[in-house]
């Protein structure tokens, strides 16, 4: 797909020098950019979506096993 955006000139021209170091396009450049950039943002997207969940689920506190975690975190070496 084709789509005209507006970018700093020196954010281009960094472009422009990555692109030819990379022996890439300018559109193959961006086009990897921004892949990697949202793959990057939707982590928080299953953050937020887990939280949901989470927050719809009723906790109740096992006596067990705050006392097998309890004993578990003495031993640990912080």
């Amino acid at each position: 797909m084709k789509t005209a955006v507006s970018i700093p000139d020196d954010v281009f021209k960094g472009a422009e020098r990555l692109a030819r170091r990379m022996r890439k396009s300018r559109s193959q450049l961006f086009s990897d950019a921004l892949r990697e950039y949202v793959a990057r943002h939707a982590a928080d997207e299953l953050t937020e979506a887990m939280d949901r969940v989470c927050a719809g689920v009723q906790t109740a506190t096992d006596e067990f096993v705050s006392r097998a975690a309890a004993r578990v975190l003495e031993k640990v070496e912080w």
